[in-house]
């Protein structure tokens, strides 16, 4: 059975641990992620996009082979 006293003991060791245990990135650690992340988000939004024009401009020629 968890008690308050579990709780309040898990709330500090908790606290304690992301204070004095974490590493945190820099601001520039973080902007270089975010960059990398927005670059190949881009990336495969373009091609995603590239093979959803291909995929249309294949289906209608079939389409209008048979109709």
């Amino acid at each position: 059975m968890v008690t308050v006293k579990d709780i309040t003991n898990y709330c500090k060791e908790s606290y304690d641990e992301l204070v004095h245990k974490t590493t945190w990135p820099t601001l520039k650690e973080l902007t270089n992620s975010a960059v990398m992340v927005l670059t190949a988000s881009i990336i495969i939004a373009i091609i995603v996009a590239l093979i959803d024009f291909v995929f249309e401009y294949l289906m209608t020629l079939v389409y209008s082979l048979f109709y």
